[in-house]
């Protein structure tokens, strides 16, 4: 059959009558045993995209990208074909040496990506030996019955079984911006994709109410599956990316206008052409940090782990940055300043004929739970919800006395949940539970202590849902248009006390230079509340309908001193952020249910937690497996270590590197030989650095953490004019120093010269890595000053060994060491003078400039609403390695 006419399973199935869906993927309505899920997952492998194992092979391979490096092993081996041995040996065991260091770092930090994707998770309800649980949605197989709900992420083709008021957002698959209404009924067998209103797909969101169905397609086999698969997953890159390749490609010019200069320089003055070449091609490698991928991978390796310690998952290591620029984090209030943990702690009457125990049935009778059958699962269910199943009351519940006709699903619009209840007598009535103001919106007639009685529980602090009821004996199925004329029967009062920690949690934000502020779909007295419980100053509240009220402009300027926005929806969140933004803020997001799925998108920053909805996960870039406060500022912490210890080897690389190549293409013109081989330059840069390796695990002063941390080029750019000058200063001393004071032949001049370049470069990094003076006030790390020191005896020992003639070098007179000993000591002084002239007068990014810079940024994450980037990214969650 020709591959265009190829039908997909859920092509096949949406047509089909249910029992002839279940007879084709031989499961019945009881679902599958464990026994044969687990058969089925190893015959038909787990129900994911792509695995999320590091790749050896592309790792390696990556080290070859450097077209610079690729022509100079070329030039090596010509060197080898035309009989110069020695140095194309040399040069090729150094190139070696090099790629094999880079492959060794970058393929530990794959591994650490990988480990982190294992820890993360998305679960499904699955009915399995006839009772629902929750499995790993990777775990799910082809006949597998599922129970989706609002706000999940389709976890794999499914036929429908069973669905109320079911509207999907298939955008991510078809494009379209409206959501698509579901039904049972099965569809014409030519049906389009779009149009199989029948079936669920993965990768897409239920936007409201909930169903059950049948998977038929899992993995690679789904539609999700088989266009991501031909998308391929390409991430887009972050503010902090492309600064590195901004930063690389300023040094790649530069070293290919001088090894351009060099090689014609050279040619001019009749030195042989393959010298000339290969010292060209030297200097070119010198000048690029040719380690620089192997550092920041390292760099965020490290930090990934440490992070992960904290109970931080980064979905995406490169995103450990944008958590080090974090100044505004705005989240929600449950689970946050309070302990998470809600409970069911009393029923309020505004009726004399009404009684609490009424007011908690009716409560019971209004959850999204089937009650029909003996065992109750509460299995996905929201925490309201759940509470009042868990609660004691809820034992003296006789199943099967309600028959629940109908159901209008919870949604963050209306806010309320309704259903058409028969009870046991034969009446038949709505139950609508929900927010206390819709609810009560939607009441005929008020008691009038009804206000009174809410403004003191709010007051109190507690978590209040309002139960109304309306007899309905005509009716037979209920919609949104149905919930009026109603009767406040009561409230459900609950509690979710503040959380012990969150105190200290908000002081150690604040000494991180962190706004919190709060948005919350509660009313603005119970979150005012605990606020002034922990001790949390206020700067004003802002509810949903004064948000509605204010232009842009206006609320621009009032999100910037409130810190509470109460009984906001989705969309005034994402507003909140978006405003916040606008000032040049770096705004993380901390949310964890669907409504908290668009904020979390337009957040610089998305951060939710381990037991989120599927959607909030999946907005987020960085998952708390503990969602505290205290954790997130660990995080921070840990986030701006790693950025501070990233900087210190780009510093590095501008002042050094820089330095060092521009002296070697001054001399090897002025003088009538080459300042250092071709293969000696190569030596030298390795050595450099493989000390620099160690700067993931130094330490940062204190004062580096305090305040947001974010990529700045002009200060690179002005610290590489400075401070590269000040080192070539010194090499041309040396210059001096070898042929008018020692009359250096070419092997003492290329040894003199490689030892005091190697000593500079590498111990001007504990000048470098602190702007207090070093040692004194500000201590490096065991491990940096161990490989620094060490790389600098090794590099002084080189020309000296046995294999010193080998490499170029010739012995060195002693005085030599005692001038080295002083331009060392001179040049790190000269240093340190430069380096506190340089931050006094150094002006910070402003203000607007930061906020033009972080326009890229704003436009990557805004591109996550296009249908191929978001499919991309929703791609990354069905892995098997668990995303």
């Amino acid at each position: 059959m020709p591959e265009s006419i190829v039908r997909s399973a859920v092509q096949d199935a949406a047509p089909r009558e249910l029992t002839d869906v279940f007879a084709s993927v031989a499961s019945s309505p009881g679902g599958l045993s464990s026994s044969e899920a687990a058969r089925r997952l190893v015959a038909d492998g787990p129900n994911a995209i792509r695995t999320h194992k590091a790749n050896g092979w592309a790792v390696l391979g990556r080290q070859f990208r450097s077209p610079i490096l690729l022509l100079l092993i070329v030039t090596a081996g010509i060197s080898l074909f035309v009989g110069d041995t020695t140095d194309s040996t040399v040069i090729g065991v150094i190139l070696l040496a090099s790629i094999g260091l880079g492959f060794v770092n970058e393929f530990r930090a794959e591994r650490a990506s990988e480990a982190l994707h294992s820890n993360i998770s998305h679960r499904a309800v699955a009915v399995r030996d006839g009772t629902p649980i929750e499995v790993n949605v990777i775990d799910l197989v082809v006949g597998d019955i599922v129970h989706v709900g609002l706000g999940a992420v389709i976890p794999a083709d499914i036929r429908l079984l069973s669905c109320t008021d079911l509207l999907c957002d298939e955008g991510i698959l078809t494009g379209e911006s409206l959501p698509v209404e579901k039904s049972v009924e099965p569809v014409a067998a030519d049906t389009a994709l779009g149009d199989l209103s029948s079936c669920i797909l993965m990768g897409t969101v239920v936007q409201a109410g909930t169903c059950t169905g049948i998977v038929v397609a899992t993995g690679g086999s789904t539609e999700f599956g088989r266009i991501a698969l031909g998308l391929g997953d390409r991430q887009a890159q972050t503010e902090f990316q492309r600064g590195l390749s901004r930063f690389s490609v300023l040094l790649l010019e530069v070293a290919l206008v001088l090894t351009t200069l060099i090689f014609v320089a050279n040619l001019l003055l009749h030195r042989p052409l393959l010298e000339s070449l290969l010292f060209s091609l030297a200097i070119a490698v010198g000048i690029t940090p040719q380690l620089l991928p192997a550092v920041v991978s390292t760099c965020l390796a490290t930090g990934s782990r440490m992070l992960a310690r904290e109970q931080v998952l980064v979905k995406r290591l490169i995103c450990i940055e944008d958590l080090g620029d974090m100044d505004v984090l705005v989240t929600d209030k449950t689970g946050t300043l309070t302990e998470g943990r809600i409970s069911y702690t009393d029923a309020r009457i505004v009726r004399p004929e009404t009684t609490p125990e009424q007011i908690f049935l009716r409560g019971l009778l209004s959850t999204e739970v089937d009650y029909s059958t003996p065992q109750v699962s509460v299995a996905g269910q929201n925490p309201l919800d759940t509470a009042l199943w868990e609660s004691p009351l809820a034992g003296q519940f006789e199943a099967g006395q309600f028959t629940q006709l109908a159901l209008v699903p919870f949604d963050h619009q209306r806010r309320m949940t309704s259903v058409l209840v028969r009870e046991h007598a034969g009446a038949v009535r709505i139950v609508t539970k929900g927010s206390p103001e819709d609810v009560m919106a939607r009441c005929r007639a008020l008691p009038a202590d009804a206000a009174a009685v809410l403004d003191a529980l709010y007051d109190a602090g507690s978590r209040v849902v309002a139960v109304a009821t309306r007899e309905a004996p005509d009716l037979t199925t209920i919609g949104p248009a149905d919930e009026r004329d109603l009767v406040l029967d009561g409230f459900l009062v609950f509690i979710d006390r503040p959380k012990e920690s969150a105190r200290d949690s908000l002081a150690e934000l604040a000494k991180l230079g962190i706004a919190v502020k709060i948005a919350t779909g509660d009313n603005a007295k119970v979150a005012e509340r605990v606020c002034a419980d922990l001790g949390m100053v206020s700067g004003g509240t802002l509810n949903g309908t004064e948000i509605d009220a204010l232009s842009d402009a206006d609320l621009t300027e009032r999100v910037r001193e409130a810190s509470i926005f109460a009984r906001v929806s989705p969309e005034q969140k994402a507003r909140i952020i978006l405003m916040l933004r606008q000032k040049g803020r770096a705004v993380g997001f901390l949310g964890d249910g669907v409504n908290d799925a668009l904020a979390l998108h337009r957040a610089d920053l998305g951060i939710s937690v381990d037991s989120a909805t599927d959607v909030a996960k999946d907005a987020a870039d960085i998952i708390l497996l503990d969602k505290d406060l205290g954790v997130l500022a660990h995080g921070v912490t840990e986030g701006r270590r790693i950025f501070s210890n990233t900087i210190k080897y780009v510093l590095m690389g501008t002042s050094s590197n820089f330095g060092n190549m521009f002296s070697a293409a001054t001399a090897s013109v002025v003088l009538s030989f080459l300042p250092m081989l071709p293969g000696q330059i190569l030596l030298n840069n390795l050595l450099y650095d493989t000390s620099q390796l160690a700067i993931p695990g130094d330490r940062v002063d204190p004062e580096q953490l305090r305040a947001p941390s974010h990529w700045d080029i002009r200060f690179i750019r002005r610290f590489m004019l400075l401070f590269g000058p000040i080192s070539s200063i010194f090499d041309f001393i040396t210059f001096a120093l070898m042929i008018f004071v020692f009359t250096a032949v070419p092997g003492e001049f290329r040894a003199g010269w490689f030892i005091e370049s190697l000593a500079t470069q590498t111990l001007i990094i504990f000048a470098i890595r602190t702007r207090r003076v070093p040692f004194f006030r500000s201590r490096p790390s065991a491990g940096l000053l161990a490989a620094a020191l060490g790389i600098v005896v090794i590099g002084t020992y080189l020309p000296l060994s046995p294999i010193g003639g080998l490499l170029g070098f010739d012995p060195l007179p002693a005085p030599f060491f005692l001038a080295l000993v002083g331009m060392v000591v001179l040049y790190l002084v000269l240093v340190e003078f430069a380096k506190l002239w340089f931050f006094d007068h150094y002006t910070p990014v402003s203000v607007p400039e930061r906020v033009r810079g972080r326009s890229h940024h704003l436009a990557r994450r805004a591109a996550r609403f296009s249908t191929a980037q978001t499919l991309q990214k929703v791609t990354r969650r069905h892995r098997v390695t668990r995303l």
